[in-house]
């Protein structure tokens, strides 16, 4: 499980050195290879293989003779690449998903329980729950 966020820096060749604390809790029977997804509110999701092939499964049951959900898995597969990490523990974010993801020098790295989201910082700002008190509200409403 992926928790906690993080502030990072991408280098100039695009690529993000994972905290130590995230790297640790990627599954070893994973290796190196990871599944980065252009995601929702654009930021870039990052999941192990093993969540990965659950998500996949998923898309992959949809019904291929139903236009909108056809169109999901186009939209799907083509918004994923795998990515290595290298024996720093970095891994290289391509151009299109930095683009997508308003990545530039300044990065967050958030744990969201079974995946690793990238933001932009200040588009990160915006899609938190900064007052405890909100955080609480919610957690009544939906998990009560």
């Amino acid at each position: 499980m992926f928790n906690s966020h993080y502030d990072c820096k991408l280098d100039p060749k695009g690529r993000l050195a994972l905290p130590s604390k995230i790297k640790a809790s990627i599954p070893e029977a994973n290796e190196s290879t990871l599944m980065l997804r252009m995601a929702e509110d654009r930021c870039l999701a990052l999941y192990p293989m093993v969540e990965y092939k659950k998500l996949e499964g998923q898309i992959k049951s949809l019904n291929i003779n139903n236009p909108e959900q056809r169109a999901l898995q186009r939209a799907f597969f083509n918004s994923v690449v795998d990515v290595e990490l290298d024996s720093a523990g970095r891994l290289l974010i391509p151009k299109q998903f930095q683009a997508y993801a308003g990545l530039e020098k300044e990065v967050v790295v958030a744990g969201n329980g079974i995946r690793i989201e990238i933001w932009n910082p200040d588009n990160h700002a915006k899609h938190v729950i900064p007052d405890p008190a909100d955080l609480s509200a919610l957690m009544e409403k939906y998990l009560s």
